[in-house]
């Protein structure tokens, strides 16, 4: 199991957009732009920025073409979080969160390498209310 480094000390770090929780359920609940494709480094951080009413995130399934490593299981602010590698192509740019009794949440993952000029708009348009 892989124990992971504590989140970063700047919230603000984090680069991630909720669409607000209205009416029907959503195919996409938000959108994530992470700094890198080392999901045991970038995995606590969204974890800590995530609502609570979120509840506990115990499964994480995330593209095994995109992501570099992929443990099984790591530990998460003393929990842990089983990590699954999708091996279809059907989704390579979302990440799967789920919370037992809480529900499901795919957030779509903007490449880390995405210049913030476009990154900006594909995470406004993935929590856009009309979309």
């Amino acid at each position: 199991m892989t124990t992971s480094p504590p989140p970063p000390s700047h919230p603000s770090s984090l680069r991630l957009r909720l669409a607000p929780r209205i009416g029907m359920p959503r195919p996409i609940d938000g959108a994530w732009w992470p700094r890198s494709y080392d999901l045991p480094a970038e995995l606590p951080a969204l974890l800590a920025g995530l609502p609570r009413a979120w509840g506990d995130i115990t499964s994480v399934t995330v593209s095994g073409a995109t992501w570099s490593r992929v443990p099984g299981r790591m530990l998460v602010a003393d929990q842990t979080v089983r990590l699954h590698r999708a091996l279809a192509a059907s989704a390579p740019d979302t990440i799967v969160l789920l919370a037992p009794g809480q529900g499901r949440w795919d957030l779509l993952v903007v490449p880390p390498e995405t210049a913030e000029e476009a990154a900006g708009p594909l995470m406004a348009a993935a929590v856009d209310p009309q979309d």
